[in-house]
């Protein structure tokens, strides 16, 4: 595996998600030597991953998995806003925490809210909540980093 720059990889992350879900809704993204691709399945529930290749190798990876509490399962309207706040959030990413949104944003009744419970762009584990009135209507978890590969 070639050594990657950690700090192109941060760039690269924050174009392509801006670019992809959270920008437009197209899942793959590709830029120089750079390759993103995000994949779920699911609706009101809808585990996933998104992995960046270098040069055609996988570098990066992170899966996630969660979304609306059960109780809002059968409501596709309120579905539709929670996800339309959230990728409002996402589009706020950082280079220093690439995963998901910023620690929090509120917006009228909205919140969301990113804690990031450990690690760095090489190895990661958060946890992501939307609340609206107060109450919370989504909840997933992520984790991920760099691939390690033997020698």
């Amino acid at each position: 595996m070639s050594k990657i720059n950690l700090e192109e990889l941060a760039g690269f992350l924050v174009r392509a998600k801006k670019t992809t879900y959270a920008g437009g809704g197209q899942l793959k993204y590709k830029e120089g030597n750079w390759e993103y691709e995000d994949e779920y399945d699911g609706f009101y529930f809808a585990p996933g991953r998104e992995v960046v290749k270098f040069k055609g190798e996988r570098v990066w990876f992170m899966a996630y998995s969660g979304g609306m509490r059960p109780e809002y399962h059968d409501d596709e309207a309120f579905a539709k806003q929670t996800f339309a706040f959230l990728k409002k959030a996402l589009m706020l990413i950082e280079e220093s925490k690439p995963y998901r949104g910023p620690e929090r944003l509120e917006e009228g009744e909205w919140e969301y809210i990113n804690q990031l419970e450990e690690g760095n762009i090489t190895d990661f584990l958060g946890t992501e909540r939307i609340l609206y009135q107060g109450k919370e209507v989504f909840k997933q978890h992520y984790m991920g980093g760099a691939y390690v590969y033997k020698k």
